[in-house]
């Protein structure tokens, strides 16, 4: 047996088939060094992860990489388990048992929290349920923000609260040319939203927006994008920010100009701040060096108090917010928490709560045997799409330097079963509606084929059922 297992190709298990998943697999394709097969497994019943359901659906140049993993998934070496939950229908013990090697991707999939009163009141809802709303996640699909107010205020400074932010206001109009879901298209289309006020605990230089988002915003919602002038004013240090930094703030200050002058109010030690919001309009305002201490209302939000911070600059260079005690009050209708995602722990590894991380070195799980982690459960919500790539290829290194120094503990399987041969039958026994490679390929022509006569590029199918019925070509049979 030992023989045979050297001689076998290399069997791992991925976990996610997101772009760290996708891009794992394809690491471990393209190696020559190993032979190497390769089963993703996928809670949903399709692949890409936030490239499906993450990316906002009017980026469409950015969900284009899913191609790249088109390619990979075309490699006979591949195979893609769909709709298979670990922990439900096979556990992290069994996929250790049969494979070599077993790499997470899992991504962060909680929501961090802002620790303040009144943040589970109604009408207060994560940026993780929006964003999957609108792009048609299963999970998400019935979790529609209540859209019957006039005013939303998205609290976080990266790119997620832009797209939230562009998206209660862009034009129905445009949105319909994408692949936004249709449940979601159509409570746009009913949107009482006039304004939505974007704030960010620091200043403009700490946001962690990317210049191409800020630039596309009056182009992307049709409307002016309020800035105050005051607040990006010079920064600290701004000689030695990057020039993706005085990018950024090159963007702001021309939104700052083109708007009329605003008196200041930095001498009031409390105020209620109502934003510009003129009837009949929609359109969008950034705000900085503000942080919330608590969400108010009766039953419902109704404002957001914030604390006034300053910068402070320490010794090594970092910019810290500081409560100045100021306190300003901003009426809200909706508020969107877009503070950040956090990974959850898996059963049987350790954890780091602090950081929402899988500790490991290079990758490899700290203190597990042939077990692996890339992507944000290794990292951390931090990086671009790409960033992925990178990461991905350093566990694989690792994974293959462990090959290689007879780390692996190499075996063709528990009693003799052979993971390439058995494994899809094994999986067919557990869960029945599997969902393989080639389920998700009638998936994906089904949405085409609906969104080609309308000029869109697909039509999102929102709900497991739906999902797994056109994977599995089953007609559903339907009684009012």
């Amino acid at each position: 047996m030992a023989d045979d297992a050297v001689n076998a190709p290399l069997t791992v298990a991925v976990i996610g088939s997101g772009p760290a998943g996708f891009y794992t697999a394809g690491a471990l394709l393209e190696q020559s060094g190993v032979p190497v097969r390769v089963d993703l497994y996928e809670r949903l019943a399709t692949p890409w992860g936030l490239v499906r359901a993450g990316v906002a659906p009017d980026h469409p140049k950015i969900k284009a990489v899913s191609s790249v993993y088109a390619a990979t998934a075309a490699d006979e070496r591949f195979r893609f388990f769909g709709n298979v939950e670990v922990g439900r229908h096979v556990s992290r013990a069994e996929l250790v048992e049969r494979y070599d090697a077993v790499v997470y991707t899992v991504g962060a999939q909680g929501e961090r929290r802002l620790g303040i009163p009144g943040e589970d009141l109604p009408g207060s809802v994560p940026a993780v349920d929006v964003v999957g709303w609108y792009n048609g996640h299963p999970d998400f699909a019935d979790r529609a923000p209540d859209l019957s107010g006039r005013r939303a205020v998205v609290i976080g400074a990266g790119n997620v609260a832009l797209d939230v932010a562009r998206i209660l206001c862009s034009p129905v109009e445009r949105l319909a040319a994408t692949d936004i879901a249709d449940h979601a298209l159509d409570a746009l289309r009913t949107s009482a939203i006039e304004q939505v006020v974007v704030v960010g605990r620091r200043g403009p230089a700490q946001a962690a927006f990317t210049t191409a988002e800020l630039r596309e915003l009056p182009e992307f919602t049709g409307a002016a994008v309020e800035v105050d002038s005051a607040e990006v004013a010079e920064q600290p240090g701004e000689e030695k920010l990057s020039r993706l930094i005085r990018r950024n703030l090159a963007v702001l200050r021309d939104y700052a100009a083109a708007l009329p002058s605003q008196p200041s109010h930095a001498s009031q030690p409390s105020r209620t701040s109502q934003p510009s919001l003129a009837a009949g309009t929609r359109h969008l305002a950034l705000r900085f060096l503000r942080s919330p201490v608590e969400i108010r209302g009766e039953d419902r939000v109704a404002e957001v108090v914030f604390a006034r911070n300053r910068l402070e600059v320490d010794a090594e260079g970092w910019v810290s917010a500081v409560d100045t005690g100021e306190r300003e009050v901003i009426a809200a209708d909706l508020v969107v928490r877009a503070v950040g995602y956090k990974g959850l722990p898996l059963v049987g590894l350790p954890f780091d709560e602090r950081r929402g991380i899988i500790p490991n070195d290079a990758g490899r799980v700290a203190g597990a045997d042939r077990e692996y982690v890339a992507g944000w459960i290794k990292r951390g919500p931090t990086g671009i799409i790409g960033t992925n790539r990178k990461c991905a290829v350093e566990t694989v290194a690792t994974l293959l330097a462990d090959v290689a120094a007879g780390r692996l503990g190499r075996h063709p399987g528990a009693g003799g079963v052979d993971p390439v041969g058995e494994n899809e039958s094994w999986l067919r026994e557990r869960q029945p509606d599997l969902v393989t490679e080639a389920g998700w390929r009638l998936i994906d022509a089904a949405e085409r084929a609906s969104g080609e006569p309308v000029g869109r590029p697909r039509v999102k199918l929102t709900t497991l059922d739906a999902l797994v019925d056109t994977a599995l070509t089953r007609t559903r049979t339907l009684t009012g």
